[in-house]
Protein backbone atom coordinates (compact mmCIF):
# COMPACT_ATOMS: atom_id res chain seq x y z
CA UNK A 1 0.00 0.00 0.00
CA UNK A 2 2.83 2.36 1.19
CA UNK A 3 5.22 3.59 -0.82
CA UNK A 4 8.96 5.22 -0.41
CA UNK A 5 10.26 8.42 -2.75
CA UNK A 6 13.77 9.12 -3.45
CA UNK A 7 14.77 13.13 -3.97
CA UNK A 8 18.55 13.34 -3.98
CA UNK A 9 19.75 11.29 -0.96
CA UNK A 10 16.30 11.74 0.91
CA UNK A 11 14.08 9.09 1.67
CA UNK A 12 10.18 10.44 1.92
CA UNK A 13 7.72 8.21 3.85
CA UNK A 14 4.44 8.63 1.23
CA UNK A 15 0.94 9.03 2.71
CA UNK A 16 -2.13 7.70 1.58
CA UNK A 17 -5.50 10.02 2.01
CA UNK A 18 -8.65 9.65 1.53
CA UNK A 19 -10.80 12.88 1.75
CA UNK A 20 -14.37 14.06 2.02
CA UNK A 21 -15.14 17.82 1.26
CA UNK A 22 -18.18 19.34 2.80
CA UNK A 23 -19.32 20.72 -0.27
CA UNK A 24 -19.13 17.21 -1.88
CA UNK A 25 -16.38 17.77 -4.46
CA UNK A 26 -14.93 14.64 -2.69
CA UNK A 27 -17.08 11.70 -1.08
CA UNK A 28 -14.96 9.38 0.94
CA UNK A 29 -12.01 9.76 -2.26
CA UNK A 30 -8.90 8.15 -2.72
CA UNK A 31 -6.40 11.44 -3.46
CA UNK A 32 -4.21 11.41 -6.29
CA UNK A 33 -1.87 14.23 -4.58
CA UNK A 34 1.58 12.69 -3.50
CA UNK A 35 2.01 13.20 0.35
CA UNK A 36 5.26 12.64 2.27
CA UNK A 37 7.21 13.16 4.94
CA UNK A 38 10.03 15.71 4.73
CA UNK A 39 11.16 19.14 6.90
CA UNK A 40 9.17 21.02 9.47
CA UNK A 41 6.78 23.76 7.20
CA UNK A 42 4.62 26.27 7.86
CA UNK A 43 3.60 27.86 10.88
CA UNK A 44 1.47 26.79 14.05
CA UNK A 45 1.89 23.63 16.65
CA UNK A 46 2.03 19.56 14.82
CA UNK A 47 -0.39 16.93 15.37
CA UNK A 48 2.41 14.90 17.63
CA UNK A 49 1.58 11.48 17.06
CA UNK A 50 3.44 8.86 19.68
CA UNK A 51 3.01 5.26 18.94
CA UNK A 52 4.59 4.06 22.42
CA UNK A 53 1.80 5.14 23.76
CA UNK A 54 -1.23 2.88 23.07
CA UNK A 55 -4.58 2.73 24.56
CA UNK A 56 -7.70 0.42 23.96
CA UNK A 57 -7.53 -2.02 21.24
CA UNK A 58 -10.82 -1.69 18.36
CA UNK A 59 -13.31 -4.16 18.00
CA UNK A 60 -14.83 -2.47 14.69
CA UNK A 61 -17.66 0.32 12.91
CA UNK A 62 -20.49 -0.35 11.95
CA UNK A 63 -24.48 -0.37 11.95
CA UNK A 64 -27.60 -1.53 13.80
CA UNK A 65 -28.86 -4.34 11.16
CA UNK A 66 -32.25 -3.75 12.36
CA UNK A 67 -34.98 -5.99 11.15
CA UNK A 68 -36.10 -2.66 8.72
CA UNK A 69 -32.87 -2.35 7.31
CA UNK A 70 -32.75 -6.17 6.22
CA UNK A 71 -36.30 -5.77 4.67
CA UNK A 72 -35.12 -3.27 2.09
CA UNK A 73 -31.75 -5.51 1.61
CA UNK A 74 -33.70 -8.42 0.74
CA UNK A 75 -35.58 -6.74 -1.09
CA UNK A 76 -33.52 -6.00 -3.28
CA UNK A 77 -32.44 -8.20 -6.62
CA UNK A 78 -29.79 -10.68 -5.71
CA UNK A 79 -27.09 -8.74 -7.95
CA UNK A 80 -28.17 -5.22 -6.51
CA UNK A 81 -27.87 -6.95 -2.74
CA UNK A 82 -24.62 -8.47 -3.57
CA UNK A 83 -22.73 -5.77 -4.81
CA UNK A 84 -24.24 -3.21 -2.17
CA UNK A 85 -23.23 -5.65 0.56
CA UNK A 86 -19.58 -6.38 -1.05
CA UNK A 87 -18.97 -2.47 -1.02
CA UNK A 88 -20.33 -2.45 2.51
CA UNK A 89 -18.65 -4.82 3.73
CA UNK A 90 -15.77 -5.82 1.77
CA UNK A 91 -12.35 -4.51 2.20
CA UNK A 92 -10.66 -4.39 -0.77
CA UNK A 93 -10.53 -1.34 -3.81
CA UNK A 94 -13.18 0.81 -3.16
CA UNK A 95 -15.29 -0.88 -0.49
CA UNK A 96 -15.50 0.44 3.26
CA UNK A 97 -14.83 -2.45 5.54
CA UNK A 98 -17.38 -2.28 8.03
CA UNK A 99 -16.50 -4.60 10.89
CA UNK A 100 -19.24 -4.36 13.67
CA UNK A 101 -23.41 -4.94 13.31
CA UNK A 102 -25.62 -4.44 16.35
CA UNK A 103 -28.70 -6.93 16.31
CA UNK A 104 -32.07 -6.00 17.98
CA UNK A 105 -32.52 -9.39 20.29
CA UNK A 106 -36.32 -9.48 18.76
CA UNK A 107 -37.79 -6.45 17.46
CA UNK A 108 -36.42 -2.57 17.44
CA UNK A 109 -38.81 0.37 16.94
CA UNK A 110 -37.38 0.46 13.56
CA UNK A 111 -39.32 -2.71 12.58
CA UNK A 112 -42.27 -3.29 10.44
CA UNK A 113 -43.93 -4.33 13.34
CA UNK A 114 -43.23 -5.69 17.10
CA UNK A 115 -42.72 -9.35 17.59
CA UNK A 116 -40.17 -11.20 20.38
CA UNK A 117 -39.15 -15.31 20.14
CA UNK A 118 -41.71 -15.87 23.05
CA UNK A 119 -45.20 -14.62 21.51
CA UNK A 120 -47.96 -15.99 22.93
CA UNK A 121 -52.45 -15.44 23.43
CA UNK A 122 -53.08 -13.22 26.52
CA UNK A 123 -53.29 -15.11 29.65
CA UNK A 124 -50.37 -17.83 28.60
CA UNK A 125 -47.07 -18.47 29.89
CA UNK A 126 -44.29 -20.70 28.77
CA UNK A 127 -41.82 -20.42 31.58
CA UNK A 128 -39.99 -23.65 30.03
CA UNK A 129 -39.62 -21.60 26.73
CA UNK A 130 -40.86 -24.59 24.94
CA UNK A 131 -42.37 -22.21 22.15
CA UNK A 132 -39.47 -20.40 21.44
CA UNK A 133 -38.43 -19.33 17.95
CA UNK A 134 -36.15 -17.08 16.48
CA UNK A 135 -39.10 -16.74 14.02
CA UNK A 136 -39.35 -13.10 11.99
CA UNK A 137 -36.14 -13.17 12.28
CA UNK A 138 -35.90 -15.71 9.49
CA UNK A 139 -37.71 -13.97 6.99
CA UNK A 140 -35.00 -10.78 6.38
CA UNK A 141 -32.15 -10.67 8.97
CA UNK A 142 -30.84 -14.09 9.21
CA UNK A 143 -31.00 -14.77 5.21
CA UNK A 144 -29.28 -11.22 5.07
CA UNK A 145 -26.90 -11.65 7.69
CA UNK A 146 -25.57 -15.13 5.91
CA UNK A 147 -24.44 -13.14 2.85
CA UNK A 148 -22.69 -10.38 5.26
CA UNK A 149 -20.72 -13.38 6.87
CA UNK A 150 -19.61 -14.66 3.57
CA UNK A 151 -18.26 -11.72 2.43
CA UNK A 152 -16.45 -10.99 6.38
CA UNK A 153 -17.02 -14.14 8.35
CA UNK A 154 -15.06 -12.18 11.06
CA UNK A 155 -17.35 -9.27 11.69
CA UNK A 156 -18.29 -8.82 15.59
CA UNK A 157 -21.97 -9.11 15.88
CA UNK A 158 -23.53 -7.26 18.95
CA UNK A 159 -27.59 -8.04 20.24
CA UNK A 160 -29.78 -5.91 22.38
CA UNK A 161 -33.29 -6.23 23.24
CA UNK A 162 -35.84 -3.20 23.37
CA UNK A 163 -38.42 -5.86 25.25
CA UNK A 164 -38.98 -8.95 27.14
CA UNK A 165 -41.78 -10.90 25.40
CA UNK A 166 -45.12 -9.04 26.41
CA UNK A 167 -45.71 -11.92 29.07
CA UNK A 168 -42.94 -11.89 31.20
CA UNK A 169 -43.66 -7.79 31.88
CA UNK A 170 -45.31 -5.98 34.37
CA UNK A 171 -48.17 -4.59 31.72
CA UNK A 172 -48.48 -7.08 29.35
CA UNK A 173 -47.49 -4.73 26.69
CA UNK A 174 -44.75 -4.13 24.46
CA UNK A 175 -44.32 -0.71 25.67
CA UNK A 176 -42.78 0.54 29.10
CA UNK A 177 -43.57 -1.95 31.61
CA UNK A 178 -40.78 -3.63 33.62
CA UNK A 179 -40.02 -7.39 33.96
CA UNK A 180 -41.51 -9.18 36.32
CA UNK A 181 -39.35 -10.43 39.19
CA UNK A 182 -40.90 -14.12 38.79
CA UNK A 183 -39.57 -14.16 34.73
CA UNK A 184 -35.96 -12.85 35.58
CA UNK A 185 -34.99 -16.78 35.34
CA UNK A 186 -36.59 -17.20 32.45
CA UNK A 187 -35.59 -13.97 30.44
CA UNK A 188 -32.01 -15.20 31.16
CA UNK A 189 -32.72 -18.29 29.74
CA UNK A 190 -34.19 -17.11 26.92
CA UNK A 191 -30.98 -14.63 26.33
CA UNK A 192 -29.13 -18.21 26.25
CA UNK A 193 -31.88 -19.38 23.58
CA UNK A 194 -31.26 -16.97 21.53
CA UNK A 195 -27.23 -17.02 21.12
CA UNK A 196 -27.69 -20.79 20.92
CA UNK A 197 -30.59 -20.92 17.86
CA UNK A 198 -28.33 -17.88 16.47
CA UNK A 199 -24.84 -20.36 16.53
CA UNK A 200 -26.92 -22.61 14.85
CA UNK A 201 -27.61 -20.66 11.90
CA UNK A 202 -23.87 -19.58 11.94
CA UNK A 203 -24.40 -16.34 13.43
CA UNK A 204 -21.70 -15.78 16.26
CA UNK A 205 -22.85 -13.61 18.85
CA UNK A 206 -20.06 -11.85 20.30
CA UNK A 207 -21.98 -9.29 22.81
CA UNK A 208 -25.14 -9.00 24.58
CA UNK A 209 -26.62 -5.61 26.14
CA UNK A 210 -29.03 -6.00 28.75
CA UNK A 211 -31.45 -3.16 27.53
CA UNK A 212 -31.56 -0.71 24.90
CA UNK A 213 -31.91 2.61 26.65
CA UNK A 214 -33.49 1.47 29.95
CA UNK A 215 -34.28 5.23 30.84
CA UNK A 216 -36.55 5.74 28.39
CA UNK A 217 -39.74 3.80 28.22
CA UNK A 218 -41.22 5.96 25.16
CA UNK A 219 -40.21 4.12 22.60
CA UNK A 220 -42.38 1.17 21.10
CA UNK A 221 -41.11 -1.81 21.91
CA UNK A 222 -39.14 -0.37 24.87
CA UNK A 223 -38.67 -2.14 28.65
CA UNK A 224 -37.58 0.06 31.73
CA UNK A 225 -34.68 -1.01 34.43
CA UNK A 226 -33.52 0.86 37.61
CA UNK A 227 -30.05 0.19 38.05
CA UNK A 228 -30.83 -2.04 40.76
CA UNK A 229 -33.05 -4.35 38.61
CA UNK A 230 -30.40 -4.11 35.78
CA UNK A 231 -27.86 -5.19 38.31
CA UNK A 232 -30.07 -8.07 39.92
CA UNK A 233 -30.89 -9.61 36.63
CA UNK A 234 -27.18 -9.68 35.53
CA UNK A 235 -25.97 -11.01 38.99
CA UNK A 236 -28.55 -13.62 40.15
CA UNK A 237 -29.38 -14.66 36.45
CA UNK A 238 -28.04 -14.02 33.01
CA UNK A 239 -24.31 -14.36 34.52
CA UNK A 240 -24.69 -17.97 35.83
CA UNK A 241 -27.15 -18.74 33.17
CA UNK A 242 -24.51 -17.84 30.95
CA UNK A 243 -21.87 -19.65 32.80
CA UNK A 244 -23.85 -22.85 33.19
CA UNK A 245 -24.54 -23.28 29.42
CA UNK A 246 -21.25 -22.72 28.80
CA UNK A 247 -21.73 -19.48 26.48
CA UNK A 248 -18.80 -16.59 26.48
CA UNK A 249 -20.95 -13.91 24.67
CA UNK A 250 -19.94 -10.76 26.55
CA UNK A 251 -22.17 -9.10 28.92
CA UNK A 252 -22.22 -5.39 28.44
CA UNK A 253 -24.63 -2.75 30.81
CA UNK A 254 -26.65 0.23 30.33
CA UNK A 255 -26.55 1.03 26.44
CA UNK A 256 -27.70 4.48 27.09
CA UNK A 257 -27.08 8.12 27.05
CA UNK A 258 -23.56 9.83 28.28
CA UNK A 259 -25.38 11.87 30.65
CA UNK A 260 -25.46 8.57 33.40
CA UNK A 261 -22.22 7.59 34.17
CA UNK A 262 -23.76 6.98 38.24
CA UNK A 263 -25.97 3.93 36.19
CA UNK A 264 -23.07 1.66 35.06
CA UNK A 265 -21.36 2.56 38.25
CA UNK A 266 -23.60 1.80 40.83
CA UNK A 267 -23.63 -1.52 38.67
CA UNK A 268 -20.22 -2.35 38.85
CA UNK A 269 -19.51 -1.36 42.28
CA UNK A 270 -21.24 -4.77 43.22
CA UNK A 271 -17.50 -6.98 43.03
CA UNK A 272 -19.77 -10.63 42.70
CA UNK A 273 -21.64 -8.90 39.53
CA UNK A 274 -19.08 -7.37 38.07
CA UNK A 275 -17.45 -10.54 37.28
CA UNK A 276 -19.69 -11.16 34.58
CA UNK A 277 -19.95 -7.77 33.13
CA UNK A 278 -17.60 -6.82 29.93
CA UNK A 279 -18.41 -3.26 29.95
CA UNK A 280 -20.68 -0.22 29.50
CA UNK A 281 -22.42 1.28 26.56
CA UNK A 282 -23.64 4.74 25.77
CA UNK A 283 -25.23 6.34 23.13
CA UNK A 284 -24.93 10.14 22.58
CA UNK A 285 -28.40 11.81 22.48
CA UNK A 286 -27.78 13.78 25.52
CA UNK A 287 -24.54 14.66 28.28
CA UNK A 288 -21.22 14.36 27.03
CA UNK A 289 -18.79 12.29 25.40
CA UNK A 290 -16.78 12.14 28.68
CA UNK A 291 -19.41 10.69 30.01
CA UNK A 292 -17.37 7.20 28.64
CA UNK A 293 -14.24 8.51 30.35
CA UNK A 294 -15.57 9.00 33.46
CA UNK A 295 -16.68 5.29 33.76
CA UNK A 296 -13.30 4.65 32.71
CA UNK A 297 -11.54 6.84 34.95
CA UNK A 298 -12.98 4.74 37.46
CA UNK A 299 -13.15 1.34 36.32
CA UNK A 300 -10.51 0.93 33.76
CA UNK A 301 -10.22 -2.76 34.15
CA UNK A 302 -13.75 -2.92 32.06
CA UNK A 303 -14.60 -1.91 28.36
CA UNK A 304 -16.55 1.01 26.93
CA UNK A 305 -18.58 0.83 23.94
CA UNK A 306 -20.36 3.32 22.04
CA UNK A 307 -23.51 1.12 20.49
CA UNK A 308 -26.27 3.82 19.17
CA UNK A 309 -26.16 7.19 17.30
CA UNK A 310 -28.33 8.44 14.50
CA UNK A 311 -27.35 10.87 11.99
CA UNK A 312 -29.56 12.55 9.18
CA UNK A 313 -28.94 14.77 6.70
CA UNK A 314 -31.57 16.55 4.20
CA UNK A 315 -31.77 14.67 1.25
CA UNK A 316 -30.33 16.40 -2.22
CA UNK A 317 -28.95 18.67 -0.24
CA UNK A 318 -25.22 20.36 -1.84
CA UNK A 319 -23.41 20.13 1.49
CA UNK A 320 -22.59 17.21 4.02
CA UNK A 321 -22.30 17.85 7.45
CA UNK A 322 -18.77 15.34 7.54
CA UNK A 323 -17.07 17.23 10.22
CA UNK A 324 -18.80 17.69 12.76
CA UNK A 325 -19.87 14.43 12.69
CA UNK A 326 -16.66 12.52 12.36
CA UNK A 327 -15.37 14.73 15.31
CA UNK A 328 -17.87 13.70 17.05
CA UNK A 329 -18.21 9.97 16.54
CA UNK A 330 -14.96 9.00 15.46
CA UNK A 331 -12.49 11.39 17.14
CA UNK A 332 -14.81 12.06 20.19
CA UNK A 333 -16.28 8.51 20.48
CA UNK A 334 -12.51 6.55 20.32
CA UNK A 335 -10.89 9.10 22.61
CA UNK A 336 -13.05 8.74 25.25
CA UNK A 337 -12.14 4.97 25.10
CA UNK A 338 -14.74 3.32 23.12
CA UNK A 339 -13.70 0.36 21.47
CA UNK A 340 -16.13 0.61 18.52
CA UNK A 341 -18.59 3.45 17.36
CA UNK A 342 -21.67 1.61 16.09
CA UNK A 343 -24.53 4.19 14.24
CA UNK A 344 -28.41 4.12 13.94
CA UNK A 345 -28.91 2.26 11.43
CA UNK A 346 -27.69 0.68 8.12
CA UNK A 347 -31.21 1.51 5.15
CA UNK A 348 -34.47 2.55 5.15
CA UNK A 349 -36.12 3.87 2.76
CA UNK A 350 -37.09 7.85 1.21
CA UNK A 351 -39.53 8.13 4.10
CA UNK A 352 -37.14 6.93 6.70
CA UNK A 353 -39.46 3.53 6.93
CA UNK A 354 -39.98 1.04 8.32
CA UNK A 355 -40.72 2.48 11.63
CA UNK A 356 -43.17 1.20 14.49
CA UNK A 357 -45.95 3.41 15.27
CA UNK A 358 -46.79 5.21 19.10
CA UNK A 359 -42.79 5.63 19.77
CA UNK A 360 -41.01 4.55 16.83
CA UNK A 361 -38.41 6.81 15.12
CA UNK A 362 -39.55 8.48 12.19
CA UNK A 363 -36.80 10.94 11.44
CA UNK A 364 -33.94 7.89 11.57
CA UNK A 365 -32.11 8.08 8.22
CA UNK A 366 -30.25 4.93 6.78
CA UNK A 367 -26.96 4.76 6.56
CA UNK A 368 -27.99 4.25 3.24
CA UNK A 369 -31.38 5.06 1.38
CA UNK A 370 -32.62 1.88 -0.32
CA UNK A 371 -35.30 2.97 -3.29
CA UNK A 372 -35.67 -0.94 -5.17
CA UNK A 373 -32.62 -1.42 -6.25
CA UNK A 374 -31.12 2.14 -6.47
CA UNK A 375 -29.16 3.12 -3.42
CA UNK A 376 -28.26 6.37 -1.45
CA UNK A 377 -25.10 7.19 0.28
CA UNK A 378 -25.66 9.71 3.42
CA UNK A 379 -23.77 11.25 5.90
CA UNK A 380 -23.40 8.32 8.26
CA UNK A 381 -21.89 6.07 5.31
CA UNK A 382 -18.81 8.38 4.87
CA UNK A 383 -18.49 8.90 8.66
CA UNK A 384 -17.97 5.51 9.44
CA UNK A 385 -16.40 4.93 5.99
CA UNK A 386 -13.07 7.76 7.47
CA UNK A 387 -12.14 4.75 9.93
CA UNK A 388 -14.00 1.25 9.30
CA UNK A 389 -11.65 0.68 6.00
CA UNK A 390 -8.25 1.49 7.72
CA UNK A 391 -8.86 0.86 11.71
CA UNK A 392 -9.07 -2.83 11.80
CA UNK A 393 -10.41 -4.97 14.64
CA UNK A 394 -7.46 -5.55 16.55
CA UNK A 395 -5.94 -1.79 16.22
CA UNK A 396 -5.04 0.42 18.71
CA UNK A 397 -5.52 4.03 19.47
CA UNK A 398 -2.38 5.68 20.16
CA UNK A 399 -1.30 9.03 21.85
CA UNK A 400 -1.76 12.33 18.85
CA UNK A 401 -1.97 16.22 20.09
CA UNK A 402 -5.19 16.99 21.26
CA UNK A 403 -6.40 20.89 20.56
CA UNK A 404 -6.62 21.74 23.92
CA UNK A 405 -2.99 19.67 25.07
CA UNK A 406 -0.15 22.17 25.84
CA UNK A 407 2.41 21.94 23.46
CA UNK A 408 5.97 23.35 22.76
CA UNK A 409 7.13 26.09 20.61
CA UNK A 410 10.56 26.39 19.42
CA UNK A 411 11.61 29.68 18.85
CA UNK A 412 14.20 31.83 17.81
CA UNK A 413 15.91 34.19 20.63
CA UNK A 414 14.80 37.58 19.56
CA UNK A 415 18.11 39.19 19.60
CA UNK A 416 20.27 36.00 18.93
CA UNK A 417 18.79 34.23 15.66
CA UNK A 418 21.12 31.19 16.49
CA UNK A 419 19.85 30.47 19.79
CA UNK A 420 16.60 28.49 20.00
CA UNK A 421 13.84 28.77 22.76
CA UNK A 422 11.24 26.75 24.03
CA UNK A 423 7.93 28.14 25.14
CA UNK A 424 5.12 26.27 26.90
CA UNK A 425 1.94 27.09 24.79
CA UNK A 426 -1.12 26.16 26.95
CA UNK A 427 -3.65 25.02 24.04
CA UNK A 428 -1.90 24.00 20.81
CA UNK A 429 -4.67 24.83 18.89
CA UNK A 430 -4.68 21.79 16.27
CA UNK A 431 -7.65 20.34 14.17
CA UNK A 432 -9.44 17.54 16.17
CA UNK A 433 -8.21 14.03 14.98
CA UNK A 434 -7.10 10.52 16.48
CA UNK A 435 -4.83 7.97 15.65
CA UNK A 436 -4.31 4.84 15.41
CA UNK A 437 -1.77 1.52 15.03
CA UNK A 438 -2.92 -1.45 12.95
CA UNK A 439 -1.93 -4.68 13.55
CA UNK A 440 -0.36 -4.72 9.59
CA UNK A 441 2.28 -2.46 11.21
CA UNK A 442 -0.09 1.20 9.31
CA UNK A 443 -0.46 4.54 11.43
CA UNK A 444 -4.26 5.72 10.57
CA UNK A 445 -4.70 9.36 11.27
CA UNK A 446 -8.19 11.21 11.16
CA UNK A 447 -8.58 14.48 11.04
CA UNK A 448 -11.91 16.55 10.57
CA UNK A 449 -11.62 20.63 10.06
CA UNK A 450 -14.81 21.58 12.02
CA UNK A 451 -13.83 25.91 11.73
CA UNK A 452 -14.94 27.88 8.81
CA UNK A 453 -11.31 28.36 7.46
CA UNK A 454 -9.37 26.17 5.26
CA UNK A 455 -6.62 24.54 7.79
CA UNK A 456 -3.16 22.93 7.29
CA UNK A 457 -2.51 20.38 9.90
CA UNK A 458 1.09 19.67 10.87
CA UNK A 459 1.73 16.20 11.74
CA UNK A 460 5.19 15.05 13.19
CA UNK A 461 5.76 11.68 13.67
CA UNK A 462 9.36 10.53 14.90
CA UNK A 463 10.81 13.81 13.98
CA UNK A 464 9.61 13.82 10.70
CA UNK A 465 7.14 16.71 9.44
CA UNK A 466 3.91 16.26 6.50
CA UNK A 467 1.84 19.56 6.07
CA UNK A 468 -1.98 18.65 4.61
CA UNK A 469 -4.44 20.84 3.75
CA UNK A 470 -8.28 20.53 4.93
CA UNK A 471 -11.10 22.32 3.24
CA UNK A 472 -13.21 24.23 5.59
CA UNK A 473 -15.89 21.09 6.74
CA UNK A 474 -14.30 18.48 5.49
CA UNK A 475 -11.94 15.70 7.14
CA UNK A 476 -9.41 13.42 5.79
CA UNK A 477 -8.12 9.89 6.40
CA UNK A 478 -4.77 9.34 6.10
CA UNK A 479 -2.27 6.12 5.94
CA UNK A 480 1.41 5.37 6.17
CA UNK A 481 3.71 2.33 6.99
CA UNK A 482 5.12 2.79 10.32
CA UNK A 483 8.45 3.06 10.54
CA UNK A 484 10.96 0.78 13.13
Amino acid sequence: MMAFLCTGSVLAQTIESWVTNADRSALFAKQTEILSFGKEEGRGLPIIIDDRQQFQEIDGFGFAMTEGSAFHFHRMSSDARTKILKELFGMDGNNVGISYIRLSLGASDLNNFVYSYNDLPDGETDFELKKFSLGHDRDDIIPVMKEVLAINPKIKIMASPWSAPKWMKENNDVRGGALKKECYDVYARYFVKYIQEMEKEGINIDAVTIQNEPLNSRNTPSMPYYFQEHAAFVKDHLGPAFQIAGIDTKIIIFDHNCDRPDYPLAILSDQDLAKYVDGSAFHHYRGYMSGMSIVHMARPDKNIYFTEQMLTERPGSPTINIASSVKRLLVDVTRNWSRNSILWNFAADKLNDPHTGNGGCSMCQGAITIDGNEVTRNVAYYTIAHASKFVRPGSYRIASTAPFDQGIDITEDEERAEVKRATVVEHSNVLPNVAFKTPEGNIVLIVANDSWNENSAKVQYKGMFANIRIAPGSVGTYVWKDIK
